[in-house]
């Protein structure tokens, strides 16, 4: 076990799969202790199994990041535990795609209470724990990484419900970052910005129904990944170590930044 995170508390959203669970991992691994916290419960509760039976410190705990109460009681709940919280990771989300004209208003606000409120509530609530918590340097401090998109810098048709809402993530990232800077709290915001990640994401948006059906499903995924300027999906423990890397010392001068992991993507 690495020692890079050591003692570190931090808690992780959407962590019953993709970029979320790598992520957990990725942080016991170096030490951390994890809170894995997920709408799915049963699945970030065998995921603590599995990080405790590895040796490392873990909780488990139900989150719909949409809904304030329950942040409210996740991060009470994660306080009570172990005391403090260092970092906080954002990766929950929902994909959608349908044309503008096409989409209801409660198809709209369904991702954007996901997307951009779960992020908005991660942010405030994060802030404000951090801001309160003990025996870090100088008793403050704290950092907190939002997992984006690419579709926020670079449009495509279909996915304005999903673009609008990780373009909206990145502002709110960068304008709370400063805020923080200019109370020196210590505490760095940043955004991590993945394009095609291989996750099981994928397997929920239509086009890749569509193609599962007329392919099959690893000629899918070939297909997708071939139209990448790499020619593949980044891997979620690809991403997984950008995030360790924003969460960490080494990246101390880094805040409100957009980590650009694409492939080119967006080049």
């Amino acid at each position: 076990m690495s020692s890079y995170l050591e003692g570190k508390i931090a808690f992780i959203t959407g962590a019953g799969s993709g970029i979320g669970q790598a992520t957990a991992l990725r942080f016991s691994s170096d030490g951390a202790v994890v809170v894995v916290a997920d709408v799915n419960f049963f699945v970030v509760a065998e995921l603590a199994d599995r990080i405790k039976n590895s040796g490392s410190q873990a909780l488990a705990l139900n989150l719909d990041v949409s809904n304030e109460s329950q942040w409210e009681a996740a991060l009470a709940e994660t306080l009570k535990a172990f005391g403090r919280l260092d970092i906080l990771v954002a990766c929950a989300g929902i994909s959608f795609a349908k044309p503008v004209a096409a989409m209801t208003l409660d198809e709209w606000r369904k991702v954007m209470a996901v997307n951009l409120d779960g992020a908005f509530l991660a942010v405030k609530h994060g802030i404000s724990v951090m801001r309160g918590r003990k025996g870090g340097t100088n008793g403050k401090g704290g950092s907190i990484v939002l997992v984006s998109s690419a579709s926020g810098i670079k449009a495509t048709p279909g996915a304005s419900a999903y673009a609008a809402s990780k373009a909206g993530l990145n502002m709110l990232a960068k304008s709370a970052a400063l805020e923080c800077a200019a109370a020196k709290d210590g505490i760095r915001i940043n955004v991590v910005v993945p394009a095609g990640v291989r996750t099981p994401m994928w397997t929920s948006i239509p086009f890749f129904q569509e193609l599962a059906v007329a392919q099959g499903e690893a000629a899918a995924w070939a297909s997708l990944e071939a139209s990448q300027p790499l020619g593949r999906f980044a891997r979620p423990q690809e991403i997984a170590a950008a995030i360790r890397f924003l969460v960490s010392d080494e990246a101390a001068t880094m805040t409100g930044s957009e980590l650009v992991i694409d492939g080119g993507y967006t080049a």
